[in-house]
């Protein structure tokens, strides 16, 4: 069985088009359909069953998926195995939730890649789950561990969340001294249908009803709060690059969380990506720490 057939699979398995695969592939889509068609001769069965969404497995198509991943696995092992083992060159695609891409994820990756100078990193951030299967990117970052999947799951670290408004806003308003004061303030926070991990349902485990002011992004969240729009939940380690903003009643309600990396099984036998993993860890405590240090060192309004 030829590896670039196998190659063209899992793009058309990942694409569910032969239009997408051909794109990603720099390949033309009538291409794509020949090598596929020839696949399914040398297997003696149907690959592909053709929907109105796509491109969907046949039994014998997932069957040879697995195999097929485990090949591609391989075929990367051997290109690290060829570069050397201190070298981390290539792209890496990392998915990430908005909060962490924005405000954790640059100054990480910068040194990242000040230290290894052939290496590309894309940081896809969506405010989503992704899909690895898919190859939707080569790892990501996830507010919660998964349960399912062929996936190797790393913790990389916790990070905390309090209750945060700018100093205009609390000028303005009524004083927050305890958590019943917070019924008298507008809130900030996610567009409830929009929640994709219950770990982000943040007002409701501190009883606050839907907020009036809402996204699905967190930047657009701290930008609210920024322009002295209402209270919401912020994390600690975004704080930083919001100087306008403090913490509000820190000491009576303070909420943990933890960051996830995770990855496609077959990808453990991969050289390069473990060595970034292994940065991305190390790089992400470092900052981590010294983030949630600064926002615990900033000024807090005077109580009343």
């Amino acid at each position: 069985m030829d590896w670039d057939d196998l190659r063209i699979f899992l793009a058309v398995v990942r694409a569910e088009s032969l239009s997408g695969a051909g794109r990603g592939l720099k390949i033309d889509p009538a291409t794509v359909g020949r090598r596929v068609a020839r696949l399914e001769e040398s297997v003696g069965a149907r690959l592909f069953t053709k929907t109105p969404q796509g491109y969907a497995l046949t039994e014998a198509g997932t069957r040879l998926q697995s195999h097929a991943e485990r090949a591609e696995a391989a075929v990367l092992g051997a290109s690290d195995a060829a570069e050397g083992p201190e070298r981390l060159t290539g792209q890496i695609r990392l998915g990430a939730p908005d909060g962490c891409a924005n405000y954790l994820l640059p100054q990480v990756l910068a040194r990242i890649c000040d230290a290894n100078p052939g290496l590309e990193v894309q940081v896809v951030a969506l405010p989503r789950v992704f899909n690895l299967s898919k190859r939707e990117a080569d790892m990501a970052i996830g507010v919660s561990r998964p349960e399912a999947g062929r996936l190797t799951v790393q913790k990389l670290t916790d990070y905390r969340l309090h209750l945060a408004a700018s100093r205009d806003y609390l000028a303005r308003h009524a004083a927050i001294l305890t958590p019943a004061d917070l019924q008298a303030h507008r809130f900030v926070g996610y567009i409830p249908d929009m929640i994709f991990d219950k770990e982000l349902d943040y007002l409701t485990e501190i009883g606050v009803k839907a907020p009036p002011l809402a996204s699905n992004s967190v930047s657009v969240q701290l930008n609210f709060l920024r322009h002295a729009a209402g209270v919401g939940v912020v994390h600690d380690f975004a704080l930083p690059a919001a100087p306008e903003l403090v913490r509000v009643i820190p000491d009576q309600i303070s909420l943990t969380r933890s960051f996830w990396l995770i990855r496609h099984a077959d990808d453990g036998r991969v050289a390069r990506l473990n060595r970034f993993a292994q940065q991305l860890l190390a790089e992400i405590r470092k900052e981590m720490q010294r983030l949630e240090a600064v926002a615990e060192n900033a000024v807090q309004p005077q109580r009343a």
